[in-house]
């Protein structure tokens, strides 16, 4: 009997997690099922670019699995039983259109966040997000269809946001392009990666509104909590992320952002069958501090989770990679970017790469985790092993490696 192994997500952690089970294990004792609803990879680093009208490169799952012994299945999941042990799914392609059952010995939970409103009256209806490709799409619609001198809002200063409203600004100057933070325009950068950030912003023409906190948005115009009222034909929100809620209705120990707890191998510290990756686990790094949610968490995350069930079921050394930060990683439109290089629990440091070279290096870095996804079976020695004790979940419980806890 094969254990089974279902990975449900493929994003950057799902679909890694997925391919190095593959590439660690004999495909005679494991069946490794990888759901998800869409057909295609999405890059969801680059969809920033793929709302103001750049083409990405399509990246079907039917192909980067191909001969890799996963089988993928087209469904979106409704529920998660983990005392049972089952996966609740509704097909998305095909003409059955009833829930199915999926059983499964491990369960690897991947599937991640989208945007998060915050609570904010008139977010969830009247703003665009970027978290997601359909969302990314809309927005692209939206503002293709805008004439010039209309005024496009931007509202977080983050990361995402930072990306999101110079990319903007990059293809449509002839909008009037905004960005609303909390706090100062990139706080947490070094001296050199602010300089360089106000330059960059400033050289795009984008108007930043900093320590402001937006209360409501409206058609036309967002209200900020001085009472005040900034223009926006289109509010793009990019204030944070938000989990899947389905971990939440389960029994998993979860925080109260709804992230499963996971130990330092990515297992559940409350079901020791179910292991999660990605935004949607609360792991700790260095110092103690939960690792944010990304793709430099989620890989690594994802490779930890699949040696250390490799390792439990053929009774191999369980991995200890420290999970860490290097640099952060911005690009500011097509020609800009900025590096700003960071401690290992994610603080700036004084150096930062800038210009051309910073948005080159942040070109590899897309490319580089994009490449890990497509190619599953590739850049890792194999190192299959038999099973070491019967694989059905109701037989016996995974095997633990001799002398260490499981």
């Amino acid at each position: 009997m094969q254990h089974r192994i279902v990975v449900l997500g493929a994003g950057y952690a799902g679909a890694v997690a997925a391919g190095r089970l593959a590439r660690r294990l004999r495909r005679e004792d494991v069946a490794i099922t990888l759901v998800n609803a869409e057909p295609d990879f999405v890059e969801r680093v680059r969809m920033h670019q793929l709302a103001t009208g750049q083409e990405l490169r399509p990246r079907p799952f039917a192909e980067m699995f191909a001969g890799t012994g996963v089988r993928l299945r087209l469904a979106r999941v409704t529920a998660v039983d983990v005392d049972r042990g089952t996966v609740t799914t509704l097909p998305t392609a095909g003409e059955t259109r009833e829930p199915e059952e999926l059983e499964y010995d491990t369960l690897v939970y991947a599937l991640g966040s989208t945007w998060n409103d915050q609570g904010v009256p008139g977010a969830a209806e009247h703003a665009d997000e970027i978290a997601s490709r359909p969302g990314a799409l809309r927005l692209r619609r939206r503002l293709a269809a805008l004439p010039a001198g209309q005024p496009v809002l931007v509202v977080g200063g983050g990361l995402t946001g930072l990306e999101a409203v110079t990319e903007i600004a990059e293809a449509r100057p002839d909008l009037d392009v905004a960005l609303a933070a909390r706090g100062a325009l990139g706080d947490w950068l070094s001296p050199k990666g602010r300089r360089h950030l106000r330059k960059v912003v400033d050289g795009l023409g984008v108007t930043v509104h900093e320590h402001t906190d937006v209360t409501a948005v409206a058609p036309g115009h967002v209200t900020t909590a001085d009472g005040g009222s900034v223009p926006a034909a289109v509010t793009v929100w990019t204030t944070g992320f938000a989990v899947h809620p389905i971990a939440r209705a389960t029994a998993l120990e979860v925080t109260g952002a709804g992230r499963i707890v996971v130990d330092r191998t990515m297992r559940s510290v409350s079901h020791p069958d179910v292991y999660a990756v990605g935004d949607a686990a609360q792991a700790t790094g260095p110092a103690g501090n939960p690792l944010r949610m990304s793709c430099a968490s989620g890989l690594p995350m994802a490779w930890q989770a699949a040696d250390a069930i490799a390792a439990r079921l053929t009774g191999g050394k369980l991995p200890n990679m420290p999970l860490r930060y290097f640099n952060q990683c911005v690009s500011l439109g097509r020609r800009q970017g900025l590096v700003q290089y960071v401690t290992a629990d994610d603080r700036a440091v004084q150096a930062a790469l800038t210009g051309r070279a910073a948005a080159r290096y942040k070109e590899l870095i897309c490319k580089g985790a994009a490449w890990a996804v497509s190619h599953p079976m590739l850049g890792l020695p194999s190192r299959r092993r038999p099973l070491v004790a019967a694989p059905a979940r109701a037989a016996a419980p995974l095997p633990t490696t001799p002398g260490k806890a499981a």
